[in-house]
């Protein structure tokens, strides 16, 4: 999947609505990101790391492959 044109140094996505973060290096679904897109719901975490995005109260979204760093 190509990553949305603001998010192309970022990996991780969040949806603000949902409380939910995408891996945009693995995510496969591209209609969700495109709806995210569309909303205008979305953030980024610095660092951009699953870490972080866990910090703030965002989970792995359902259905997502299990990062290989998810312990980072």
């Amino acid at each position: 999947m190509e990553r949305p044109v603001r998010f192309e140094h970022h990996r991780w996505l969040g949806d603000k609505r949902t409380q939910v973060v995408y891996d945009l290096d693995s995510f496969a679904a591209s209609d969700v990101i495109d709806e995210l897109m569309a909303a205008q719901t979305y953030l980024c975490f610095g660092p951009d790391t699953l870490a972080e995005a866990r910090n703030r109260g965002y989970r792995l979204a359902k259905g997502h492959p299990q990062p290989a760093d998810a312990g980072e």
